[in-house]
């Protein structure tokens, strides 16, 4: 395993602590489409939101293509009624991270159960979420193992054998 993927490994078991109820991260996209995506939210919302297109009317993705940093769930306009649904399926509270540099954004939604996260939690999710966009920004100076490992550790984040 190189730096670059125990980097990235270390930094998702870490947001797998602050996110206990889960999270979606975007990294890298460049005009619709991540060049990695993780998600552990529920299998439950992750077809649910598929299958409704929710992502035309997600206020996360909305208010994460026009800023960067962070902002809860509970501050965003939600006209859709997108997080409430979420809600329903026990992703009662989170936050939206953006991260721009010159040719993509990364963008990541966390959740969690219990309570808004605090301040504190914001800080380090934003740093590991930076972390994340600056470790992955040139996939041309990755190796292409390197970047079959990303790939192979995105599909077995988000589906993860039972």
């Amino acid at each position: 395993m190189t730096a670059t993927q125990f980097e990235i490994s270390e930094v998702l078991g870490h947001l797998n602590e602050l996110a206990p109820t889960g999270y979606a991260l975007g990294i890298h996209i460049e005009y619709t489409t991540p060049k990695f995506m993780f998600q552990t939210y529920p299998k439950e919302w992750l077809d649910y939101y598929s299958r409704n297109g929710l992502v035309m009317s997600d206020p996360m993705v909305a208010w994460a293509f026009e800023e960067v940093g962070a902002k809860r769930w509970s501050d965003l306009d939600d006209p859709a009624g997108v997080m409430v649904k979420a809600a329903e399926y026990g992703m009662t509270y989170g936050l939206v991270v953006s991260v721009a540099s010159e040719h993509s954004r990364t963008i990541c939604g966390f959740a969690n159960a219990d309570r808004e996260f605090s301040g504190d939690e914001i800080a380090q999710i934003e740093t590991k979420v930076a972390s994340i966009h600056d470790n992955t920004a040139d996939t041309a100076k990755l190796d292409d193992k390197t970047i079959e490992q990303l790939k192979k550790m995105s599909i077995m984040v988000t589906h993860p054998s039972t």
